[in-house]
């Protein structure tokens, strides 16, 4: 759904022409989607079944938006946000950590996004929604790559979600002269992250380590061009920044982050291995691409560059979903075939 409400934004040919999922596809994209694999994931890590509340809400509401059910739709998202929020602070009990608190932090915003949604429009949620994502990831990416990072990580991830906070406070109160500040902190965070996660050693490896790297330092270049927009006063509803950061941070940073994940996390919330394959550079060659022509269209006023850019990301996530979910397929299928003393050689010489 999100991906055909794309397509309509963009003006070009979509499945299924409709208003409702136009009006409501950063929600469906953020919330729907994006909240829901989050969600997935940390219910795994608190192992209690009612922790799936928070992804099947999340996920009820994405389509409950998609299919013009409004109220329904908005009422499942804040559902949704609230159990995340309980699913976290379960987590903190638990564990009670600066990483799990910043993530919970992340699930506030969520949920504030979610409960001002019910009386404001999407584009005035930006920054609360990227607040969400910006946060959990940069907490994941300082939880995996804690010992690369070294002893002063997780104290900049605290000091730096502080800030990225004041500033989602100040654009909730001041609009954009907040934004400033919020821009200013993301851009922070991502060129933290560019120089201190483990980007820079596995760009050197081969294999899965060097796919995670490539992803991770194509979505932390796409977080950094929307922070430094922000503050340096872009990011206006209806111009081409205003674009320029949404996608930056969603597309360019957010999805890349679920493809340089993918292999690593979803095994856990699939329960199938998803074993990687130089296939992957496919659809992320192509997302970064189309992400390329799509800002290039935004500051040039070419609006074909704009659709081709667009539509070209639409397809770069479909064809990873798809490369995914054959990869996992093909992988079982090889998992059940019965060992024969041909297939026994084959693998010893592999």
């Amino acid at each position: 759904m999100g991906l055909n409400a794309a397509l309509l934004l963009l003006g070009v040919p979509a499945p299924v022409e409709s208003e409702t999922l136009s009006n409501n596809h950063g929600l469906i994209m953020t919330l729907g989607f994006m909240g829901t694999v989050i969600a997935l994931e940390r219910a795994q890590a608190l192992h209690q079944p009612w922790a799936y509340l928070a992804p099947g809400l999340l996920g009820s509401g994405g389509l409950a938006l998609g299919f013009g059910a409004s109220w329904l739709g908005h009422t499942l998202l804040l559902e949704g946000t609230l159990a995340l929020l309980l699913v976290y602070a379960l987590l903190f009990k638990r564990a009670p950590l600066p990483l799990v608190a910043v993530q919970g932090l992340s699930a506030v915003w969520a949920f504030i996004a979610a409960a001002l949604a019910l009386t404001l429009p999407t584009a005035d949620l930006i920054v609360p929604l990227a607040a969400f994502i910006v946060l959990t990831i940069a907490a994941e990416r300082a939880e995996l790559a804690q010992l690369a990072m070294g002893p002063k990580a997780i104290p900049t991830l605290v000091l730096l979600s502080a800030l990225l906070s004041a500033g989602v406070a100040a654009h909730l109160l001041w609009a954009y002269k907040g934004a400033h500040l919020y821009g200013v902190a993301q851009a922070i965070i991502a060129m933290w992250l560019l120089r201190d996660d483990v980007v820079r050693i596995f760009i050197r490896a081969r294999g899965l380590r060097r796919y995670n790297a490539s992803a991770l330092l194509s979505g932390y270049t796409w977080l950094t061009l929307a922070g430094l927009i922000w503050a340096a006063g872009g990011g206006h509803i209806g111009t081409a920044s205003y674009d320029a950061v949404i996608h930056c941070t969603f597309l360019g940073f957010g999805v890349s982050m679920i493809m340089a994940h993918a292999p690593i996390i979803f095994p856990t919330v699939i329960g199938r291995p998803l074993p990687y394959t130089p296939w992957f550079y496919l659809p992320l060659a192509a997302l970064h691409g189309g992400m390329v022509l799509r800002i290039a269209g935004d500051f040039s006023g070419q609006g074909i560059a704009w659709q081709i850019g667009g539509s070209i990301t639409v397809i770069a996530m479909l064809i990873f979903v798809i490369l995914a979910a054959m990869t996992v397929l093909f992988n079982r299928r090889d998992q059940q075939q019965p060992q024969t003393p041909q297939t026994c050689e084959k693998k010893v010489q592999q």
